[in-house]
């Protein structure tokens, strides 16, 4: 890649923006959003080509693309369609680029998120530098701490495939002055989605999984999020998911009703009116977590984000049949578990964690019951274990199923926690208690 003309974005409101696309072909922004790309990995796109053949195709083919995409030239691959299950069922649709265009799409992310991160407000948290997920689960529970009891619990349908995508061009040109620019990201909006292998053109949305389509979230929902805060209205959004504090059941059905009009009729986004509801905020889940109802409100993780864990965890016992234990909850439990916990640091109670850590364990004894199979092995290996004799022939021919025996006190004996902390399982319950001393 060699060098372009570089032109200095400056922060402020008096950006020049008429020549961004040498910005964004320039060495140092391309090797940056090289280094990005190849970093994150993915699919292939609808090429085949993986993130390992870029370099060579690029030192090949840079040039041609570097001087179509300065003049105006350049016309995006298809994106391939993929499913993937959703958190709370169901598929969720994803777009998938080329490596090259993925490449290209990150040149211009970092180039436009500086020209548009200071005009965003205070409570976006999504997909911002320095902003995360739990920042927006803290400030949350903090509005409901002053006594913002009621929560207007606003559903996008499908937010990302119903973007309209002429209003969105619309607003970029009112900052962006480089055609070029909007010329491209007009395209990559438009570009056919490859669908067992028949293109279907789009004429609405913008697909998830481009490096781009985060930050035109951002810009779409940055009216959304301006109208909030010309009401005066405590807020927090993530992404395309975003709750509103009140202090009354009576003004939060009055919010409801006006922000939807707002979104429907200005936006010309959908409600899911089915998922969308007004309540209290500890009969509602936001970003995974929920709240307790005490006047000093508590952050914990919903009762669905433990059912999904759960969930999750029985797939890993089912898939880990038959392998080391130990090596099992090294490298098939635990990352799980440690990942788990993280998100969750925040939690204020620590009783799930608790009872979490206890129904691991059962199902840990519960395989070592099984992998004992017969009664007599079960006998020798519970008085290894330490139990006498007698209550070790007792419990071995007990006739009780896998699950009974693993709760039970001859199990527990033999497998205490603290074998489960010498081999290395991760407590959550300790994970808390060192996070919130």
């Amino acid at each position: 890649m060699s060098a372009g003309n570089q032109t200095r974005v400056d922060k402020g409101s008096h950006q020049r923006t008429d020549q961004l696309m040498e910005l964004v072909v320039s060495r140092t922004n391309m090797i940056s959003a090289y280094r990005k790309v190849v970093r994150n990995e993915g699919s292939p796109g609808v090429d085949g080509m993986t993130v390992n053949e870029l370099k060579g195709y690029l030192q090949t083919n840079w040039e041609e693309i570097k001087k179509k995409l300065l003049s105006s030239l350049y016309y995006p691959a298809a994106v391939k369609q993929v499913e993937i299950p959703k958190r709370q069922g169901g598929m969720r649709q994803l777009g998938i680029p080329t490596v090259v265009d993925r490449l290209i799409q990150q040149a211009l992310n970092q180039v436009l998120s500086p020209l548009y991160e200071p005009t965003f407000t205070d409570s976006s948290y999504g997909f911002r530098p320095g902003r995360s997920a739990l920042q927006a689960v803290r400030q949350s529970r903090d509005y409901i701490r002053e006594d913002k009891r009621w929560v207007v619990d606003v559903d996008l349908s499908k937010f990302f495939d119903e973007v309209h995508q002429d209003r969105l061009i619309a607003k970029l040109r009112m900052r962006i002055e480089d055609r070029r620019v909007i010329h491209l990201i007009d395209r990559y909006l438009r570009c056919g989605l490859m669908i067992n292998g028949i293109e279907r053109r789009r004429t609405k949305g913008t697909p998830q999984g481009s490096p781009l389509s985060p930050l035109l979230s951002n810009i779409v929902l940055d009216e959304l999020d301006k109208e909030l805060e010309s009401r005066g209205l405590s807020y927090v959004r993530y992404a395309d998911d975003f709750q509103i504090y009140v202090r009354t059941q009576r003004s939060a059905e009055r919010v409801k009703t006006s922000i939807t009009k707002f979104i429907e009729n200005r936006l010309r986004l959908k409600v899911n009116e089915k998922k969308s509801a007004i309540g209290r905020p500890w009969e509602r889940d936001f970003l995974g977590y929920s709240f307790t109802a005490e006047k000093q409100t508590r952050l914990k993780p919903s009762k669905s984000s433990i059912k999904r864990l759960r969930e999750k965890i029985k797939e890993k016992f089912r898939q880990g049949k038959g392998r080391n234990l130990s090596k099992f909850i090294r490298e098939d439990l635990n990352p799980v578990l440690r990942g788990w916990i993280h998100y969750f640091s925040l939690s204020e109670t620590k009783g799930f964690s608790e009872a979490l850590d206890s129904w691991i364990r059962r199902h840990l004894r519960k395989v070592r019951w099984r992998q004992w199979k017969r009664r007599w092995t079960r006998m020798q290996e519970l008085m290894r274990r330490g139990l006498p004799e007698c209550r070790a022939v007792q419990s071995a021919f007990n006739q009780r199923g896998a699950w009974w025996n693993a709760g039970a006190s001859h199990m527990n004996l033999a497998f205490p926690k603290k074998y489960f902390d010498h081999v290395g399982l991760v407590s959550m319950a300790d994970v808390l208690n060192r996070t919130n001393r």
